[in-house]
């Protein structure tokens, strides 16, 4: 989390007025560095964050006292006295993400330092909106009882899915492949099932976060996330944060122009050209324009290219270029490290890297590294919960069960 920049003077003076502030500061400060680092000393947090060690040591207290630290044993070895170790207490709160997709419901609960406790994965009754917020509120209470706590002990929620959430509206729009779910207070009758404080979030902005967390961009400070599946979207870390936009739709590339398509035909208004074109029906769409015999699915065309089919081989080297068109056009704007491919289609790295590359270079004079997703359909997922963690952290803090 971040605490915030350099303080002025100014800042400086404030806080020397409000000295409840500075405490609340310090823990969140120590918190922060034992969720890291733990198990960790007290010296090594002193040193980590430049606190001396006896604001460190009351910090400790009061993160002890309110069970969002413990004691994890003492150091060994070396000479000299033993130290205290501290790491942060897993059962101090627990959260769920939950990824709501066209074909798939997966759900995780976890404790506040991160480890699933429970999974759970379903196919989505996507019929309406109410049949799959009842499955999302019994998928969700059945993990608390899997994990074996009462679901009051559950602090936050994630959910995400296809589509922009406006807050405002309580709405989420252009969500096509979930029947029902563009419905005004969509958001409330999610809260009303779960009854737990939630956050929603376009599940591509998730993958990136997940990647973030668990995956290839940790550590990387300016990445992007294209997603390319039944759909097609682009989650973007900028300067270590989410970019979410204006109105929250950056990321939306499948409405990017594509030469060669009608940008003028309603359903490309509605859908995005690219997102027709590079997605699962594009790959299918391609595969039946080059004589491939049916049944035809986006897996199956993948499959038939690892066995040499040259039909198969062609549409791979389209959706190539396709996919460079794309990377090319979001480098040349916000000129990512590293992009990642993810979803049924990106996840393919096999056989669309080494094309991929070879396109963009031919294409453009930004060349990030291009990756496949080790994370694969997992991604959202870590997302879910990655957000759900620090929310949960922060309210721990807002009811005022440390110095708040």
């Amino acid at each position: 989390m971040d605490w915030g920049g350099p303080t002025t003077s100014g800042d400086r003076a404030t806080i020397a007025g409000t000295p409840s502030l500075l405490r609340a500061i310090n823990e969140r400060t120590v918190l922060e560095s034992v969720r890291h680092v733990g198990p960790v000393s007290r010296a090594q947090v002193s040193r980590d964050t430049a606190l001396s060690k006896p604001t460190v040591s009351l910090a400790l207290a009061a993160l002890v006292s309110a069970g969002l630290v413990r004691e994890a044993g003492r150091t060994s070895g070396g000479k000299g006295p033993t130290a205290v170790l501290y790491e942060l207490n897993p059962q101090a709160g627990w959260v769920v993400g939950i990824d709501v997709g066209r074909d798939w419901v997966r759900a995780a609960i976890a404790d506040v330092t991160g480890q699933f406790v429970a999974r759970r994965d379903e196919r989505a009754r996507v019929r309406s909106a109410n049949t799959l917020i009842t499955q999302i509120g019994a998928i969700a209470h059945g993990l608390a009882a899997d994990a074996g706590i009462k679901w009051r002990q559950v602090t936050f929620a994630t959910v995400g899915s296809p589509g922009v959430f406006e807050p405002e509206r309580g709405q989420v729009a252009l969500a096509y492949s979930l029947p029902g779910w563009g419905r005004q207070g969509l958001v409330e009758l999610v809260h009303e099932e779960l009854g737990t404080n939630i956050a929603f979030e376009n599940d591509v902005n998730l993958a990136a976060l997940g990647e973030q967390w668990r995956g290839l961009g940790k550590g990387v400070g300016n990445f992007v996330y294209l997603h390319l599946g039944t759909g097609v979207g682009m989650g973007m870390v900028l300067n270590g944060e989410l970019y979410r936009g204006g109105s929250g739709a950056a990321g939306e590339v499948g409405y990017l122009p594509l030469a060669g398509t009608d940008t003028k035909d309603p359903s490309s208004l509605r859908r995005g050209p690219l997102d027709w074109a590079a997605s699962a029906t594009g790959v299918v769409a391609e595969a039946t324009r080059l004589g491939m015999s049916p049944p035809i699915t986006a897996k199956r065309v993948f499959e038939e290219a690892r066995k040499g089919d040259r039909a198969a081989r062609r549409v791979v080297a389209i959706e190539a270029r396709r996919i460079a068109l794309a990377i090319a056009a979001v480098a040349a704007v916000v000129d990512p490290e590293l992009v990642i491919l993810g979803g049924g289609i990106g996840s393919n790295g096999d056989l669309l890297l080494d094309p991929v590359v070879r396109e963009l270079h031919q294409l453009s004079p930004f060349r990030p590294r291009v990756e496949a997703s080790s994370l694969r359909e997992e991604a959202t997922l870590y997302g879910t919960v990655s957000m759900a963690l620090a929310a949960a952290r922060d309210q721990l803090f807002a009811r005022g069960e440390v110095s708040a």
